[in-house]
């Protein structure tokens, strides 16, 4: 028995050794390249390591007035906010009813959007591209978002479900007897009870479409409808012309990443009670 609980004490050890070792590794390059962004490019190079005295903040409005990432940064913001509205107000209601209805086909349609997840999205490049041409949605942040909020549905679907499926059947029996609708059960009962659940496929589809690249560089051209992530690939881009503006590049990653990390630091305790709340019935 002592043997046993010395192993399983001794897993425990390494695993925390492993994920505390990662997260180390992971927030010192996120400090690094925060501090990078800091530097002029001559620093950068010959003291690589070193905290910057004297922070050249011009880097950030280099980048975000001449290289117009204060555009892309608007542009992906109101790309990403609509498609995960878009995306809740579709998925929530189907998760519910896949998840507590009762009728013929249910287990189908839940197959249907488990088997959504498995298709590979360069596999979807050539079509996308020909229906969004001809419905004229082609190099519009509309038709990004509409191909944003369509991809994301299965998986958004996927987890809610698990979700809705957590909840006891008891308060929605209750709400019945007390003379509720259908509707009415889900929107007083049942959705406030998966807050947790909705705020956690919220942020990860959140951060998932801020930092997507390939849809974005497939379906936009024009310049003006740039995302943060195709105005950092034209930066590096024209940094083989122009010379490395080694600091604005790494200005321009700290503008893209700080949402994203501001947004875990926040919420980050919801969506760890909605996960729980998710894997335990």
């Amino acid at each position: 028995m002592n043997k046993f609980l010395t192993l399983r004490g001794a897993k425990r050890g390494f695993s925390y050794l492993v994920v505390g070792g990662w997260s180390a590794f992971s927030v010192f390059f996120i400090l690094w390249i925060i501090l990078a962004s800091l530097k002029r490019n001559r620093d950068l190079f010959g003291k690589p390591w070193s905290i910057p005295i004297d922070p050249a903040w011009g880097n950030y409005v280099k980048t975000w007035v001449n290289n117009r990432f204060g555009d892309y940064f608007l542009n992906s913001l109101i790309v990403t906010s609509v498609s995960v509205a878009a995306l809740l107000l579709v998925s929530v209601p189907a998760a519910y009813v896949l998840s507590r209805g009762r009728f013929a086909g249910r287990q189908a349609l839940s197959n249907f959007f488990a088997f959504g997840m498995g298709v590979p999205i360069p596999l979807l490049f050539v079509p996308l591209f020909v229906i969004m041409t001809t419905m004229r949605l082609g190099d519009s942040l509309t038709g990004l978002s509409i191909v944003y909020v369509a991809l994301s549905i299965p998986f958004s679907i996927y987890v809610l479900e698990g979700f809705f499926a957590s909840l006891p059947s008891e308060l929605e029996s209750a709400a019945i007897i007390d003379g509720c609708s259908d509707f009415q059960v889900f929107r007083h009962v049942m959705l406030p009870l998966a807050g947790p659940g909705i705020a956690t496929v919220a942020i990860l589809n959140f951060v998932g479409l801020w930092n997507e690249y390939q849809l974005s560089l497939v379906l936009l051209n024009s310049p003006e409808n740039r995302t943060l992530s195709l105005g950092i690939y034209s930066l590096i881009t024209s940094m083989q012309y122009s010379g490395g503006d080694w600091a604005g590049l790494f200005a321009g990653v700290t503008i893209v990443m700080v949402p994203t990390i501001l947004l875990f630091i926040i919420l980050s305790e919801r969506m760890i009670s909605g996960i729980t709340m998710g894997g335990v019935k």
